[in-house]
């Protein structure tokens, strides 16, 4: 039977999608992970769920410990990971509500681990290939599967993922889409990245939640906003996610 893993903030768990349901606990030698996982069944998959910013979302985006969240997913065996995440839009076309499959990330982050590798074996550096962060595979099944099932989707995009906890001046916002950015989170980064070097296939899908604070005809980005607009709108991410789940074989 096929493992997955599926990362997303806070509440992924709470939506009851998986089948014989139970808890399991994991230890790395990175540390814990940001908590216990839900496992259970969705089709023919065994689905391990993970809470990226802790059950009650205590966590902040630097502190999350993604080299144990990754290692975790290995040492469980999954194959695939599937991750959910929500964005600014920095683009006038990618509305409030809309999902994004991203294709790839710019690495705005600065004060997190980057790498599994601390030190190399002699004579063996380890530089992972990030042409294309993003699994081909999983991405496009998200994108064909979002397409029957009527939503709206944008089938690529580059993320910029910032530091944070706090949000985009008004001047960086601008700057991003003058580097080519379509939507900006916190998160992706170093989290994909890890990913690849644990030679897990990984995709996310992001959900457009504001227009960050490049667009002064509307309001800018404030957390009550973006939890409002995800909570909208998770029931169907997660309609997504089981559909594109069941459709993956070993």
């Amino acid at each position: 039977m096929v493992r997955v893993g599926l990362v997303g903030g806070s509440g992924l768990e709470k939506l009851n999608v998986l089948e014989n349901t139970r808890e399991v606990e994991i230890s790395t030698p990175f540390g814990p992970p940001s908590s216990s996982f839900y496992a259970g069944h969705i089709g023919d998959c065994e689905v391990f769920i993970l809470s990226r910013h802790g059950r009650e979302h205590t966590i902040p985006p630097t502190q999350v410990n993604n080299r144990a969240n990754i290692t975790a997913f290995r040492e469980l065996g999954c194959s695939y990971i599937l991750a959910t995440t929500a964005c600014g839009s920095l683009r006038e076309d990618i509305r409030r509500g809309d999902l994004v499959i991203p294709d790839q990330f710019i690495d705005f982050t600065r004060r997190r681990e980057l790498s599994f590798f601390d030190s190399f074996e002699p004579d063996h550096p380890v530089h992972t290939a990030m042409a294309e962060p993003f699994s081909g595979f999983l991405r496009n099944l998200m994108i064909q599967t979002a397409i029957r099932l009527g939503l709206a989707v944008h089938e690529r995009g580059t993320v910029i993922t910032i530091e944070g906890p706090r949000f985009s001046t008004r001047a960086e916002s601008r700057m991003f889409r003058t580097f080519g950015a379509d939507v900006i989170n916190m998160t992706l980064a170093p989290e994909a990245i890890l990913a690849a070097e644990a030679g897990i296939p990984y995709a996310a899908v992001a959900l457009s939640t504001d227009y960050d604070a490049w667009k002064t005809d509307e309001e800018p980005v404030t957390w009550e906003e973006v939890v409002k607009i995800f909570n909208v709108n998770i029931q169907r991410i997660s309609h997504l996610l089981i559909n594109v789940i069941k459709q993956i074989k070993e």
